[in-house]
């Protein structure tokens, strides 16, 4: 695909850029806390028309009463993100399609807190974190139930419709640049052992905690079924197993998936186009209780009602207990060449050091 390759070696590019500039503004010190040297303008990836990203000098944005300026450290490319640079949608900017709107895309990230904002004290400049999309609004039913990734106030954070949604590389600014903005609420602790690259795949790791641990209700013990080695697919195996699931078995249509899968946990795995997926689980002998599809891939089973199934379908928004995903091991995240996962390190980026 075109736009993925040129995008990819726009990231590179963006990663010899970003270290051209240094600028000797300093942000005021907290008191007892390390300081940082934060430049009054920073490069950003801003998206033009369809499929066309130039990469501009933004100001840096200051954070407001809740939130922190994260510097950026890593990222992650996801096929959303790819999908909003080539159509627009799911993201929604000023009420319409992102185009020329000044907006720059990318939602998974990571980074370094170097300003906190009037209030903050749940965190400290310095402290490494990494993100996840939705903070809402925090104002509408669906928020206040906690249920803030199906905001009924999403894109509205402009104009006389402003009600403080914020969803970053989608309604808002996102990370694909050298500083963001983010709400407290959408922030984790990283922990010393978990890498850079690690941490960028919270979302992903988190929409399948979700899946299993919510929706299904996995209980340790249980078997699990998982259709689609993508990346959410791959991480449900690691989740799953981590949670305590006996059998785990991966189902899809290439094999070098599949490998990925068996590294990352999974005890049996099927390539359909080669199996019959229905008769090879009931040979297995222990019954599989649950059904776990990966986000966006149809099921990959035989469509016949199989008995030994009871299948959950995961919602690809629902990413509440992302944070969660960091108190397990990190040994089990994919890399990048387990997740086929684009992953762009940008620590040549810092612009800013510690002093």
């Amino acid at each position: 695909m075109l736009i993925e390759s040129t995008f990819k070696f726009s990231i590179t590019t963006l990663s010899l850029t970003f270290g051209d500039k240094m600028n000797t503004n300093t942000d005021a010190a907290f008191l007892g806390q390390r300081s940082y040297k934060i430049p009054a303008t920073m490069k950003a990836w801003v998206l033009g028309d369809p499929e066309q990203l130039t990469l501009v000098d933004k100001p840096v944005p200051q954070p407001g009463a809740a939130e922190v300026l994260v510097r950026i450290d890593a990222i992650a490319v996801c096929a959303t993100d790819l999908e909003i640079i080539h159509k627009g949608p799911p993201a929604l900017i000023h009420g319409g399609l992102p185009f020329n709107k000044n907006f720059t895309p990318g939602h998974e990230y990571m980074g370094t807190v170097v300003k906190l904002g009037q209030g903050v004290d749940e965190y400290k400049v310095g402290d490494r974190v990494t993100v996840e999309v939705h903070a809402g609004c925090g104002r509408c039913e669906r928020c206040r139930e906690g249920m803030y990734t199906s905001c009924l106030n999403y894109g509205k954070n402009y104009g006389d419709v402003n009600k403080g949604h914020r969803a970053n590389g989608f309604t808002t600014d996102g990370g694909f640049t050298q500083y963001a903005i983010n709400n407290i609420n959408t922030l984790a602790h990283v922990p010393d052992d978990m890498s850079d690259e690690e941490a960028t795949l919270i979302v992903t790791a988190g929409t399948a905690m979700y899946g299993l641990d919510v929706i299904g209700g996995l209980i340790a013990g249980q078997s699990v079924v998982i259709m689609g080695p993508g990346p959410i697919g791959l991480m449900g195996v690691g989740v799953a197993k981590a949670l305590g699931a006996s059998e785990v078995i991966l189902t899809g249509t290439r094999d070098n998936r599949l490998e990925m899968g068996r590294k990352l946990g999974a005890d049996y795995t099927i390539n359909v186009t080669k199996e019959d997926a229905s008769l090879k689980c009931a040979s297995i002998p222990t019954v599989v209780r649950i059904t776990y599809w990966s986000a966006l891939v149809p099921p990959t089973l035989s469509t016949t009602p199989h008995p030994c199934y009871v299948a959950a379908v995961v919602s690809v928004w629902q990413h509440s207990l992302a944070h969660q995903c960091l108190s397990i091991s990190p040994l089990w995240f994919a890399t990048t060449s387990i997740c086929s996962v684009f992953v762009a390190k940008v620590r040549a980026l810092r612009t800013v050091q510690p002093h």
